[in-house]
């Protein structure tokens, strides 16, 4: 986590975890990057998030809020995986290496259970004491995590020569903690995979083992430090460390989720099968959704809609948004406001429903101000299953039911696709019960991602918009964020080889044979015939 957030420009010296409350947005894209990656527990931001070290940072913000906004961070990132993922509580010695002896045991219980009360009040499912540098600091923190009633996993760091900073060997720790009641032991930090192999097999016996390598020594490379281990390394090597007996494998300093990728992928064999969760597209409702795309889409027809942008006529295409499908926005707007739109537009007949978040309103001189903001889409999705079920937000019965085909947006353009892509299984999670693309201008990307979804048994349509020539596309691709312009395709439009329609009509082809339908982001109806024919 550190190693993430430290790439992403902050520095080292500042509190990494009061990110949680001044940039938990970071912090949760990191942890969905792990999720996507395959990682079955999650540690939360809060290594250092105690008293002393907040204060030694300059932190400001209390103990107790730090660590309950990363616990809910954590969890949230988990809600979309489709397999148990668990959360662990991160707790560091009281004070930084060198540094405890300053402070009195009573005093460095104290902070401790201080932080470890926030972390179990937040919710973790495990705790899990890092990088503890003498078997003394470590035993106080034991004695007062066993307190609780979630499992603890205990792990000193060990150096090269395979010495705690105390100078205590594997062997004397092991014996130690096995006279405590923690569910597992481990190392983390300070060395690579391979020292770390040794030290595993020094820790096995009684209880399972945990490691959590760094990836190699760190670099400097001008304000920031970087670790040159490479993935393949990282994951074969994570191999031997479960091989020789280790139950729980990851790493530490500088891996990233990619490391954490291979590694899934070459212990794969080794994992028990995932009993994965079957999501039904109705699951929140007793009856099918009901509306002119539902209908199609039970058809198994491939389905034409429009969004246009100026008003005009509708020949040629099956739906139009704005008056077959609504797309509803919750920025700006208070759950009061949506329930009542929401219903207002059922009462009218209204029941295709495309949930977005939306975008902050500019208001005149403060452009900063970022208005309303209740639920996400995430909310605005579980609010239209919810009604769909007889309920209000609350649980409370509504008179009668809804009957909202509920869809949801997703970018295959996104910068990060693994965590666009552990967004997208949340709305389904919360109830989506179809998916529309933003505009696709990458075809790669658009696969994979179908591919990733593909267990999911959720219809898909893809978004097509004509590029209007070479300098739309040129500024989509450099000036717009989250879009994807193959390099191709640019310089095609640049030399005039294709056309924007041209285009357009390659993806159109593509999605009939991917998709279960199109939508086409259009000026007006004249250009329907020009990508239809």
């Amino acid at each position: 986590m550190g190693t993430m957030l430290h790439a992403a420009g902050n520095s080292l010296d500042r509190a990494l975890p009061e990110l949680n409350l001044s940039n938990s947005e970071l912090v949760s894209t990191v942890h969905e990057s792990y999720v996507a990656a395959g990682a079955d527990l999650l540690l939360t931001n809060t290594f250092g998030a105690n008293r002393l070290r907040l204060a030694e940072l300059g932190g400001s913000a209390t103990v107790r809020d730090v660590n309950m906004a990363g616990v809910r961070l954590a969890r949230q990132a988990r809600r979309g995986a489709r397999r148990t993922v668990f959360v662990g509580g991160s707790v560091s010695p009281a004070a930084k290496a060198g540094q405890g002896a300053a402070y009195s045991p009573d005093e460095r219980i104290d902070v401790i259970r201080e932080q470890v009360t926030a972390l179990i009040d937040g919710g973790v499912d495990l705790l899990v004491l890092e990088t503890f540098g003498g078997l003394g600091e470590l035993l106080e923190a034991v004695a007062i995590a066993v307190e609780t009633d979630v499992p603890v996993i205990a792990q000193a760091t060990f150096t090269a020569e395979g010495r705690t900073l105390d100078g205590e060997t594997p062997e004397e720790v092991a014996k130690a903690l096995a006279r405590t009641e923690v569910a597992a032991i481990g190392a983390n930090c300070t060395v690579g995979p391979q020292h770390m192999l040794g030290i595993v097999k020094r820790l096995r016996g009684t209880l399972p083992v945990s490691a959590q390598p760094n990836a190699g020594i760190p670099r400097r490379i001008g304000r920031r430090f970087e670790y040159g281990v490479d993935g393949e390394y990282f994951a074969r090597y994570a191999r031997a460390h479960a091989e020789s007996g280790a139950s729980i494998v990851g790493g530490c300093c500088g891996t990233t989720p990619g490391h954490i990728r291979e590694v899934v992928a070459r212990l794969a064999d080794l994992r028990p099968p995932e009993q994965r969760r079957k999501v039904s597209k109705h699951k929140r409702s007793s009856e099918p959704a009901r509306g002119k795309l539902a209908q199609r889409l039970r058809d198994k027809e491939f389905v034409v809609a429009a969004q246009y942008s100026r008003p005009g006529d509708h020949q040629g295409v099956d739906l139009v948004f704005g008056k077959d499908i609504a797309t509803m926005t919750a920025w700006d707007k208070t759950i009061t406001t949506l329930q009542d739109e929401l219903h207002g537009a059922h009462a009218f007949g209204l029941r295709t429903v495309v949930c977005e978040t939306g975008s902050p309103p500019p208001l005149g001189d403060y452009p900063d101000a970022d208005g309303i903001l209740e639920v996400d889409s995430i909310g605005l999705i579980e609010l239209l299953a919810a009604f769909n079920a007889g309920r209000d937000r609350t649980g409370h019965t509504l008179v009668t039911r809804t009957a909202f085909h509920i869809g949801a947006r997703f970018n295959p353009g996104a910068a990060d696709l693994d965590a666009e892509l552990v967004r997208t299984k949340a709305k389904i999670a919360a109830g989506a019960q179809f998916l529309v693309t933003t505009p696709v201008y990458d075809l790669e990307s658009f696969a994979w991602m179908l591919t990733e979804l593909s267990e999911e048994d959720i219809p898909i349509l893809m978004s097509v918009h004509p590029l209007s020539g070479y300098a739309e596309a040129e500024y989509l691709a450099h000036e717009v964020p989250d879009v994807r312009v193959p390099p191709d395709t640019l310089e095609a439009l640049q030399a005039g080889e294709r056309t924007g329609y041209e285009v357009a009509g390659e993806l159109l082809a593509a999605a009939r044979k991917l998709a279960d339908g199109v939508v086409l982001h259009i000026r007006d109806s004249s250009e329907i015939t020009k990508l239809l024919g």
